[in-house]
């Protein structure tokens, strides 16, 4: 399973097994292939402030 990443700021989730479908992010999609302009869909946090989750 790959590793989901939390948004320190609104507690949004990016599960890659979900991807991002709201930003067009396909399902399987992992955290580190995600694009560098890429945001948090809940409040607009930038990619680089996501926190790797222990599962």
């Amino acid at each position: 399973m790959a590793k989901r990443y939390r948004c320190p700021m609104c507690n949004h989730i990016y599960d890659p097994a979900e991807g991002d479908p709201f930003s067009g992010i396909p399902p399987g999609t992992p955290f580190a292939d995600l694009p560098d302009t890429w945001m948090c869909p809940d409040c607009g946090a930038p990619k680089a402030d996501f926190e790797p989750m222990d599962d």
